[in-house]
């Protein structure tokens, strides 16, 4: 773990990005904003910059070929968006005896601009009691890291609230894909 550490916080700092706040030891991770392939190393370099070795839910169709060896040792686990059933089942059952449950989940869902985030970071931390914490990467200030760390309280329009109040200043590496967070569960947005 000391050379993942030690990897990730070199890397984050040659590349001139800085590292600020901690990784939960269990918890459902949000990576946000999600505007660049990137994202994913990103996402990686701010848990193991953190001592954390978390699994990550990545699209089924990314581990088809020579790197489907290379994602499942980064912790990549896949997930058949039209079907994701099974996985959230096998994950959640793992999540129950396990000490450092740590997944990062991109509600964004796509590295393109979206009306909605994809409710499953939401729902799977109600399902096993897990905290959220969120995560995020912003390009204008060139930091990642964490942000604060929350238990839904079971109303979505409250905890989203906070969400969008802290996500409201990170932009991603592409700005102009970033997505307000909003779960379709709230509705659409009420104008200012």
């Amino acid at each position: 773990m000391r050379v993942r550490r030690g990897l990730a916080r070199g890397l984050i700092r040659a590349t001139r990005w800085k590292l600020v706040g901690t990784v939960p030891t269990k918890g459902i991770l949000v990576g946000a904003p999600h505007t660049s392939r990137w994202d994913f190393i990103a996402m990686l370099a701010i848990a193991w910059g953190n001592s954390a070795r978390p699994q990550v839910l990545i699209k089924h169709t990314y581990f088809k070929g020579p790197l489907s060896w290379l994602l499942r040792a980064l912790g990549g686990i896949p997930l058949d968006k039209g079907n994701p059933g099974a996985t959230i089942r096998a994950l959640l059952k793992e999540a129950e005896g396990h000490d450092s449950f740590l997944l990062v989940i991109a509600p964004e869902a796509t590295r393109s601009k979206t009306e909605y985030w994809k409710p499953g970071f939401y729902k799977i931390a109600g399902q096993t009691g897990l905290p959220i914490g969120l995560g995020f990467i912003d390009g204008t200030t060139r930091t990642l890291g964490m942000g604060p760390i929350f238990d839904p309280s079971g109303d979505v329009v409250a905890d989203m609230d906070m969400v969008r109040d802290f996500y409201k200043d990170k932009r991603g590496v592409h700005p102009e894909e970033w997505a307000e967070p909003r779960l379709r569960e709230e509705g659409p947005a009420q104008p200012a």
